[in-house]
């Protein structure tokens, strides 16, 4: 199972993001083109109402951009959701919680493993890690990281699973659960708010995960705001 993104709803448009900011002087933009939704006509501003977004953009004016809102249900493990939610301005969240649910749980496990960076960089990650956990020489096999993984996750399920059926609350049993554990939210922010995050969950520097998550958040809102997103990430 993958890190995913799926949209649910939204409010507004390119157009919203316009008429926000020519209110202040009571004027309103349009349609360059006619838009009937059962004939699957794209709607395209005008011109001048192009260059008054990505002015704004350019700018910093941000409220009219707050405007429109945007609702998508994010299925991600703990540690990647525990980032997500540092992203509080304009944004809210509703997430699922094991204090009322104890179905089975599904755990993240990673394509590859990455080595700790050199030098002074305290966060982050380096090149694959070629590695093993245990060395020949320490217990008698080379052993992947992989299987410690796998044999981690499966003891913690079985505790898990142990516990529950002993009748210990959820909201104890969930204790012993990995980070690695998929978790899942209702999230909806602006669009200034979503621009401004991915802006930094996509940048190189961010964890791998969270880059993957940021790169469906534009899949999704590119073709709903295609003007007024190009002109906040690019």
């Amino acid at each position: 199972m993958a890190l995913k993104a799926d949209y649910v709803n939204h409010m507004g448009d390119d157009l919203m993001v316009v008429n926000s900011a020519r209110v202040s002087f009571d004027k309103e933009g349009e349609w360059a083109n006619p838009f009937y939704k059962e004939d699957w006509e794209i709607p395209d501003l005008v011109e001048k109402d192009k260059r008054l977004i990505n002015y704004l953009a350019r700018h910093g004016h941000w409220t009219p951009f707050s405007h429109p809102q945007i609702t998508l249900r994010e299925t991600v493990p703990i540690f990647v959701a525990r980032q997500r939610f540092k992203h509080i301005v304009g944004f809210t969240y509703n997430e699922v919680s094991r204090r009322y649910v104890d179905d089975e749980p599904e755990f993240y496990i990673p394509e590859t493993w990455r080595s700790r960076p050199e030098g002074s960089v305290k966060q982050g990650s380096g090149e694959v890690f070629k590695g093993y956990f245990y060395t020949e020489e320490e217990s008698g096999v080379d052993t992947p990281i992989e299987d410690v993984y796998d044999f981690h996750i499966r003891e913690s399920l079985q505790l898990y699973r142990h516990m529950i059926e002993k009748g210990v609350a959820p909201e104890q049993a969930r204790m012993v659960l990995p980070q690695s554990m998929y978790t899942s939210y209702y999230v909806t922010g602006s669009l200034a708010a979503f621009a401004r995050a991915y802006k930094q969950r996509i940048d190189s520097h961010a964890q791998v995960e969270i880059q993957e998550l940021a790169k469906q958040w534009g899949l999704i809102i590119q073709p709903l705001f295609p003007t007024s997103w190009e002109a906040l990430t690019e």
